[in-house]
């Protein structure tokens, strides 16, 4: 694989960044900030399960086109309320607005995400797309050092369409002044992430850490980030 690729893009949550830590360590912050224990939410554990619940539906109609922005923020915090028999929508925007500031600034990522990151800057173009939301994005890649390894920064928002869309990828691809011929993706998700760059003609890594079953076609597929600077 080596020498073939001159413009690589990245994933950012559940590939550099490690969502899942940063959301846990949010949550327990928000539980004891809001002392929701004395409002009826007698589990931590039961309250983030059915946020996710709520939050993965939300994001599936959000990429979908039917689903706005202003309406997921809120709405997840709203019916994971709701399951413990709290209608209150003015503690839901404050619990969004309290998520939304502290987790992109509760930094984890992946064991040798940084590393990774500096190796292959020194051969190649590294570039970011994601669906996450705009000004949530630009401020983990602030606050965890890592926005000096990318020359372009390509959000869902900012482009339009949201993977696995064709759109994105052409679009991120003619803001980087790349080719699809000469650039590969980088991902978690083997339908957002890797099919979809598939799909307009670049390969694809699929980055998983889990290794999680699937019988998709990839490119390469790896369980730790710094596999890539041995491969590429």
């Amino acid at each position: 694989m080596k020498m073939k690729y001159k413009h690589i893009f990245f994933d950012l949550d559940h590939t550099l960044w490690d969502f899942n830590a940063s959301a846990a360590h949010t949550f327990e912050m928000m539980y004891e900030h809001f002392q929701l224990v004395t409002l009826g939410v007698h589990s931590l554990d039961d309250f983030v399960n059915f946020y996710h619940i709520h939050n993965d539906a939300a994001w599936a109609l959000y990429r979908e086109g039917k689903m706005e922005k202003e309406i997921l923020r809120n709405i997840r915090f709203e019916q994971a309320l709701k399951d413990f028999g709290i209608i209150d929508g003015v503690l839901a925007e404050k619990l969004a607005d309290f998520y939304l500031y502290h987790a992109p600034r509760n930094v984890f990522l992946f064991p040798e995400a940084i590393e990774t990151l500096a190796c292959l800057s020194k051969k190649y173009q590294l570039h970011i797309i994601t669906n996450g939301f705009q000004e949530v994005q630009y401020i983990k890649l602030e606050t965890s050092g890592m926005d000096k390894y990318f020359k372009e920064i390509i959000t869902s928002e900012e482009a339009g369409v949201k993977k696995p869309d064709p759109g994105i990828f052409h679009y991120a691809l003619k803001r980087a002044g790349a080719i699809a011929s000469e650039s590969l993706m980088v991902g978690d998700d083997a339908e957002v992430d890797v099919a979809g760059a598939m799909a307009v003609g670049m390969d694809a890594v699929f980055f998983n850490p889990y290794r999680i079953a699937h019988q998709n076609n990839v490119t390469l597929e790896i369980a730790r980030l710094e596999e890539l600077c041995y491969y590429l």
